[in-house]
């Protein structure tokens, strides 16, 4: 998230909370796609992470990305911590161990996001020269201890970093050392949402294996298609993973919120100063207990909205849903991930016919896909099956659904050609983290220089 949220409004009610999740709807002519990913900046001399401070850091590197821009900057205790477009254009901000991510803005077709993310890898690409600094697309840092990564000077960060090892034993590790490729869609009721909410929760171990990418720890294999997806197995169980009540039938904008008023807080920010919460839920501090504590301590809007991003389910609500389970990848994967997820339910058959594929998966066997996909891939079992069975009925419904959509580029091709990457891999029956895997052994004589140099950008 680039920056958090300031809004005023006070909050008096659960239907008030309820209201600001309504308040996404909008109907399907007005459906955008919002695209975000994230890479990992290295030093090309030596292939060591990248700090935020000196002159060929992350701060001096988004200092040259404003002035190439003129995208405002986004401040955090007098530094430089993001960019922000002016109507609506997008965001640039750093995840905790200086992963460099780009927020899309919310477009209207795959070909225009695609020229988004190209036309900013160019643009970081120009700066980075300079500097000395590559990125690289992968699902998790391949070669770089806990220790040896930086850490950005972000105040939710700080606060984050000593939470995280109070709930899990693997959140330092999804903080500094991880990175995804994420799409953000819309919804036009609550009926619309119930279904987006649910397929997206059922096939999203589908989409972790399409998108497995991370193969490499601390400078060799270990031994999993996603590292990235495994580390979420025990980041903070209360506010991540798959969400039992998405399940039901009945599923509503109520039950996410009565859910999220329980998941203990990161923060509140009053007057640019962030104070630690996590000893509170968002109902209790409704009930006051951030009074002595906090200026103005009854809950506003912002709070709500900033609460809402620091929850990590599989798939995420706000005001749109957040598609949450692909590794980081190279940039064709920045395209066909918001492709195979857009073809599959934004257009209208297409989603009825995966609804009927996956109304009957049950929380218990779609959480047992989900353990079993970081190490297994497309051999992971389901029912009669597999998951590469899986991926092969998906992303023919998804072509289908992009064919449907007919939106074309200014040469004449619809959006079914940004799934090429996912098809490629399906023919191959092997997941990318495989593949990498075996060129590191098999033709790249066990060199990380060569993953480092296949990888980036």
């Amino acid at each position: 998230m680039a920056r958090d949220t300031t809004d005023l409004t006070p909050v008096t009610s659960v239907e008030d909370l309820t209201a600001y999740l309504k308040g996404g709807e909008k109907p399907a002519t007005l459906f955008r796609i919002g695209t975000e990913h994230e890479k990992f900046g290295y030093y090309v001399d030596d292939l060591s992470p990248v700090p935020y401070e000196g002159e060929s850091g992350i701060g001096k590197l988004l200092e040259k990305m404003q002035a190439l821009s003129g995208w405002e900057a986004i401040v955090d205790d007098g530094r430089i911590i993001g960019l922000y477009g002016s109507d609506g254009q997008g965001a640039i901000s750093l995840e905790p161990g200086g992963q460099f991510e780009l927020s899309g803005a919310p477009l209207e077709t795959i070909h225009a996001t695609c020229q988004e993310s190209n036309g900013h890898l160019a643009q970081v690409r120009a700066v980075a020269k300079e500097l000395g600094i590559g990125f690289l697309g992968i699902g998790s840092s391949p070669t770089w201890t806990l220790d040896e990564t930086p850490i950005m000077p972000k105040s939710r960060y700080e606060i984050m970093r000593r939470y995280m090892p109070k709930v899990g034993t693997r959140g330092l590790d999804m903080m500094f050392r991880t990175a995804t490729i994420q799409v953000n869609l819309d919804f036009a009721s609550e009926a619309d949402m119930r279904r987006k909410m649910q397929i997206g929760m059922r096939l999203q171990p589908v989409a972790s294996a399409l998108f497995a990418h991370s193969p490499f720890t601390e400078g060799k294999p270990n031994g999993l298609c996603s590292w990235r997806s495994e580390v979420w197995s025990d980041v903070d169980n209360q506010r991540s993973g798959l969400l039992p009540f998405v399940f039901k039938d009945d599923f509503t904008y109520r039950d996410y919120a009565e859910w999220a008023l329980d998941v203990p807080m990161y923060f509140v920010t009053r007057d640019g100063h962030y104070t630690d919460a996590t000893d509170v839920t968002f109902r209790q501090f409704m009930d006051g207990a951030l009074k002595g504590r906090v200026s103005d301590p009854e809950p506003q809007m912002g709070d709500w909205v900033n609460h809402l991003s620091t929850l990590f389910p599989d798939v995420r609500l706000k005001r749109f849903i957040e598609m949450r389970g692909a590794d980081g990848g190279p940039w064709r994967r920045i395209c066909a991930l918001p492709a195979y997820w857009v073809g599959l339910l934004y257009d209208e058959a297409t989603l009825a016919a995966v609804e009927a594929l996956t109304c009957d998966w049950t929380f218990e066997e779609v959480s047992a896909m989900r353990t079993e996909v970081p190490r297994s891939g497309f051999r992971t079992p389901f029912r009669d099956g597999t998951v590469l069975d899986l991926a092969r009925a998906t992303l023919k419904l998804s072509r289908q659904g992009l064919v449907a959509r007919h939106r074309l580029n200014e040469e004449g091709n619809d959006e079914s050609h940004f799934l090429a990457p996912l098809e490629e891999v399906v023919a191959r029956g092997t997941t990318s983290g495989e593949e990498l895997v075996r060129l590191y052994e098999e033709q790249w004589g066990g060199s990380m220089e060569r993953v480092f140099k296949h990888l980036s950008y």
